[in-house]
C-alpha cells in the first residue's frame, strides 16, 4: 500500500501537499493531503464509520485524537464543538503539519495537532475519538492505547472504531482487563466490518 510506512516519523518521498474535497460536519471542505500518510486519497472506511455512528463529542473541556492523519477526526471534532479545545497526535511529523494547515484553512484555532511527547502530561481528556493504526503492530498498539485512554477524565468517553477482522473482539476483551475498575468498555455497534467500541470513566 502507500501508506505503509505511514506510521514512521519521517516517511519516504518528498512532502508534496495536494488538494482533497471531503465532507465533514455536514458540509463540503477543501483541504490538503499528501503520499506518506494513512488515507492521503480520502476518508476511509473506518473513519467514516466512526464520524457517522459516534454522539456528539463534550461541548467543552480537552478532546483528543489519537493518530490524527491529515486531520478528518480532529477537524469534525473541532466543528463540532467549537468551545472545546482539540489536541491531535500522530507520529509521523507530515500529518502534524497537515492537520495543523487544515485546522488553519478552516479557521478552526481550537484544534493543535503535535508529536504525542508534546502534549503535557497533566492533561485529561473528556472525549477521545480514534480510528487506532492498529497495523503498527500489537504490542505498540496497546502501549499506544494504554498512553492515552488512562487519561480520561472522570465521566469521559473514547470512541474506537476496530476492523472486525483485525481483532476488535479481542481488543475489547484486553481493554476490558488492563484497564483498572474506574473503566468500562463495551462494544457500541458493529458496521460494515467494523465495531465501535467505547471506554467510558466512571464519575467521581
Amino acid at each position: 500500500m502507500e501508506s505503509a510506512h505511514y506510521f514512521t516519523a519521517q516517511p519516504a518521498g518528498p512532502f508534496t501537499r495536494k488538494p482533497i474535497t471531503v465532507e465533514l460536519a455536514g458540509a463540503t471542505r477543501h483541504l490538503q493531503t499528501s503520499s506518506g500518510i494513512f488515507s492521503p486519497d480520502g476518508i476511509d472506511k473506518g473513519t467514516a464509520i466512526l464520524l457517522s455512528e459516534v454522539p456528539p463529542p463534550s461541548p467543552r473541556g480537552n478532546l483528543l485524537d489519537i493518530g490524527c492523519g491529515w486531520g478528518p477526526i480532529a477537524l469534525t471534532l473541532g466543528l463540532k464543538a467549537p468551545n472545546a479545545r482539540v489536541y491531535a497526535v500522530d507520529v509521523n511529523e507530515r500529518c502534524v503539519v497537515l492537520t495543523n494547515e487544515n485546522a488553519a484553512a478552516l479557521g478552526l484555532d481550537n484544534v493543535t495537532a503535535s508529536l504525542p511527547h508534546e502534549v503535557d502530561p497533566a492533561v485529561e481528556f473528556d472525549t477521545i475519538w480514534s480510528n487506532p493504526p492498529i497495523r503498527i503492530g500489537k504490542d505498540e498498539l496497546h502501549s499506544l492505547l494504554l498512553t492515552w485512554l488512562p487519561r480520561l477524565a472522570p465521566g469521559g468517553n473514547a470512541w474506537l472504531v476496530v476492523q472486525k477482522n483485525l481483532g476488535s473482539d479481542s481488543l475489547q476483551r484486553w481493554l476490558a482487563a488492563e484497564l483498572d475498575e474506574s473503566f468500562t468498555v463495551s462494544r457500541e455497534s458493529t458496521s460494515k466490518s467494523f465495531r465501535i467500541l467505547r471506554v467510558r470513566k466512571a464519575s467521581r
